[in-house]
């Protein structure tokens, strides 16, 4: 994260302050034609769907047990409500109300860790000891020697690459970080902003594992609750399925659960059975912040991304500022819209978080190695970024679709052997070696080099 930070201090803020362009791709058209601009924004749209998405789904999943209410229900409502409130803001109400619900967010996680250790039975002590027995704390190998490297499963090593390439992208191309760049009163503002979020998230971060791995222990130290819950979760699998709720069908199919579909349900499960009302509703206002916080932001910066890079570009340049808030609302409806329909998409995902990862890795791979070739190569010209671009996106596509069953099954040989995580770094890695290697075998016929 630090590492990200730094690079997006020293090259991307400036380059967005300098141009006061709104739209972030602005950049890459300036660089290497209309062509990559659309390219990136074309992704990124798809990026903030699958974004959009997750967060309802999984918002949904965890307040469907606190409430009562169908998935389905919460998913609609859910997104209605942040489409609403985004429409009406605008970009200062989304940095408003996204201090508030972090704040509300931030005494929510506090609150369930520390209730965490109140009722695990021998305190922190005993958690510890459980987490660490089951590896809970392990960061994975940190063997370095290239023989002894795995890439099939998430090491440290692995981790720590992803977590640079997938933070870069978010530091220094999604819109959502250059609109508040670009809003900031000074270039001092925009970096001790960012600066603040490198240090502020790690520990948040620390926190929410946290709660995740006093769960596992709680659960683990109290088999009935791990019980009840996995009850739950068959009846509900049942329901959905249509089949018929029998205590042999329930236990049948409590048997066969496997950790991940189990998972994401223990936090919900926790706040129903072992909070009281207070604190309970803390947790949810929280799990509600954290939700529109972070749907907010995509849904106003992708009307933004729409109005500058296709309505004003393509389909009238001479809009009017009336004209222009009115395409601003029909953007955000339709993408809010868009989004929820993405989430009902999800409901029968084994693992929504693990879903995100990989499609964020599909969609912003190339996005990110297009930025960055046009930062390192000042030789790389239009066909030097196209031919690279289309070399990314092909491994992309076979990194991501060969390990789909589809593919498993028709082509068993030809899969990715990887781990998901090593598309993004790949997909990024090989727009930028054949960018910089076409440049350099091909050079352009134009004796100028640009510089930006």
């Amino acid at each position: 994260l630090p590492i990200a930070g730094w690079i997006a201090v020293k090259w991307f803020i400036p380059l967005y302050r300098s141009s006061q362009d709104i739209s972030a791709y602005a950049h890459l058209e300036k660089r290497f034609g209309p062509w990559a601009r659309t390219y990136a924004l074309v992704c990124f749209l798809l990026a903030q769907l699958a974004r959009i998405g997750t967060i309802l789904y999984l918002v949904a999943l965890a307040l469907a047990p606190l409430t009562g209410w169908s998935i389905t229900h919460i998913i609609l409502i859910t997104g209605m409500l942040v489409t609403l409130y985004t429409l009406l803001g605008g970009i200062e109400a989304v940095i408003w109300t996204d201090v508030i619900q972090s704040i509300v967010l931030i005494a929510g996680a506090f609150f369930c860790a520390f209730i965490i250790i109140q009722s695990m039975p021998g305190g922190l002590t005993n958690l510890m000891e459980i987490a660490n027995k089951h590896e809970k704390f392990s960061l994975g190998s940190f063997a370095f020697h290239p023989a002894s490297l795995q890439w099939t499963n998430p090491t440290f090593w692995m981790v720590l690459l992803y977590g640079i390439f997938i933070n870069l992208q978010n530091f220094g191309i999604d819109q959502g970080f250059v609109q508040r760049y670009v809003a900031a009163k000074s270039d001092r503002d925009a970096q001790f902003s960012l600066w603040l979020a490198t240090l502020l998230f790690p520990t948040l971060s620390a926190v929410f594992f946290f709660i995740g791995t006093g769960l596992f222990s709680l659960y683990e130290a109290n088999p009935k609750h791990l019980e009840e819950l996995r009850s739950q979760v068959a009846i509900t699998q049942l329901q959905q399925n249509g089949k018929e709720i029998t205590p042999t069908t329930i236990s049948e199919t409590a048997n066969s659960l496997k950790p991940a579909d189990v998972g994401d349900k223990v936090l919900p499960h926790f706040i129903v059975t072992q909070l009281p009302v207070g604190l309970a509703g803390l947790l949810i206002a929280a799990i509600f912040a954290a939700a529109m916080s972070s749907m907010d932001t995509s849904l106003n910066s992708s009307a933004t991304l729409y109005l500058c890079d296709i309505h004003q570009r393509y389909l009238n340049p001479a809009a009017t500022d009336r004209e222009s808030m009115r395409v601003l609302y029909a953007a955000t409806v339709i993408m809010g819209v868009a989004g929820t329909f993405a989430a009902l998409a999800m409901i029968n995902v084994r693992s929504a978080l693990d879903a995100w990862w990989k499609l964020q890795g599909i969609f912003t791979g190339g996005m990110l190695g297009l930025f960055l070739l046009g930062l390192i190569s000042r030789r790389a010209r239009n066909a030097h970024a196209m031919t690279a671009a289309t070399v990314g996106i092909l491994l992309i596509m076979w990194m991501s679709l060969s390990q789909t069953d589809g593919w498993l099954k028709l082509f068993n040989g030809y899969a990715n052997p990887l781990h998901g995580f090593m598309t993004v770094v790949l997909g990024t890695t090989s727009i930028v070696l054949t960018g910089v290697l076409a440049s350099r075998f091909f050079p352009s016929t134009s004796k100028k080099i640009l510089t930006k």
